[in-house]
């Protein structure tokens, strides 16, 4: 009897301990949930404290690379480096073990605490000039540099511009080619249409002209406004660029700073500029 009686008894406890466990898995589950919606939140402020947090990689901004003439006012100075300038300003950053990234590396370092090569430096150039392809993108092969065009699609084609196939020429070499806005207007000024007109469509037109997707933007004149920044990210942007001013501590990956090179430096005072004008 006893022999009949235990192995029913064993049957009744298993039985009763797996109709049990649903329940405890069940009890179980909330707080699994809650302890992933935290994570997540932990991490999402960590990310933006550690981009925040991190030493600033310095970007130049050029726009002209021409001489300066005797009747240019200071707005045409301060724009302008001459073609001499500039071929200094690229043998000192190499002669100083300066190395060149591009916005993906920026990115995953700004992200993913990605490695960047020693003394990374971005070189821009802005609003599509012929002589940034002529003079800018010619002198700094010498040294292996590469460099972000950020282009108005307005003036592509147009005499003293860049045309279709040198902003091809450009990609293809290892630059990257970067959304400037249709014509120059600023961001805080879209309404309505403006911003298919100056985001959706200049994207996709240098796109088709350089078979890759353009992922950057820089704001003409390096003003910019939240709702801007909804459209940019909304248009699939994944940085953007302003100029000297300080950078939103909300939105670290759309405030980039940069500094235009004034063609008032020599070059001792432009390596100077590069060392005191981002955090280390």
């Amino acid at each position: 009897m006893k022999n009949i009686l235990f192995p029913f008894l064993v049957g009744l406890l298993i039985l009763s301990g797996c109709q049990s466990k649903p329940d405890a898995i069940k009890k179980e589950i909330p707080n699994i949930k809650s302890q992933v919606k935290n994570d997540k939140q932990i991490i999402s402020v960590s990310s933006l404290t550690t981009i925040l947090q991190k030493p600033e990689i310095p970007v130049l901004c050029y726009h002209r690379i021409r001489t300066i003439l005797p009747g240019d006012g200071n707005n045409m100075k301060t724009y302008s480096v001459t073609p001499e300038a500039f071929a200094q300003q690229m043998k000192a950053l190499s002669d100083n073990g300066f190395h060149t990234i591009l916005p993906a590396q920026l990115e995953e370092y700004l992200t993913h605490n990605a490695k960047l090569p020693s003394k990374p430096i971005m070189i821009t150039f802005d609003d599509t000039r012929e002589e940034q392809f002529n003079i800018g993108a010619s002198e700094m092969k010498k040294y292996g540099f590469k460099g972000i065009f950020f282009i108005m699609t307005i003036s592509i084609n147009r005499p003293k511009y860049m045309t279709k196939e040198q902003l091809k020429s450009l990609s293809d070499y290892g630059n990257v080619i970067g959304a400037h806005s249709w014509d120059h207007h600023m961001v805080t000024k879209y309404e309505g249409e403006d911003w298919e007109n100056q985001l959706t469509k200049p994207k996709k037109k240098l796109e088709d002209i350089i078979g890759k997707p353009v992922n950057y933007f820089a704001y003409p004149d390096g003003i910019w406004n939240q709702a801007a920044i909804t459209q940019i990210q909304k248009n699939g942007y994944k940085l953007a660029f302003i100029l000297s001013t300080k950078r939103d501590s909300t939105q670290p990956l759309y405030t980039i700073r940069r500094i235009i090179v004034a063609g008032t430096w020599s070059t001792p005072g432009f390596m100077k500029a590069i060392q005191s004008s981002f955090n280390k």
